[in-house]
């Protein structure tokens, strides 16, 4: 999955994501927890926020 498509699918800020990569920013406690969500179970995460499994 792309930054882009990441983003749009957790319907997170482009940007932000691309900061979160690059280091030059980093994910606060509620960030981090979604985060830690998404990594165990992408596809439920999908589900709940409204995306699309793929």
């Amino acid at each position: 999955m792309t930054q882009a498509e990441f983003a749009a699918a957790f319907r997170l800020p482009l940007a932000t994501v691309r900061d979160w990569e690059q280091e030059r920013s980093y994910p606060d406690a509620p960030a981090r927890a979604l985060l830690t969500a998404i990594a165990r179970d992408p596809e439920t995460m999908m589900r709940l926020i409204g995306g699309e499994a793929a």
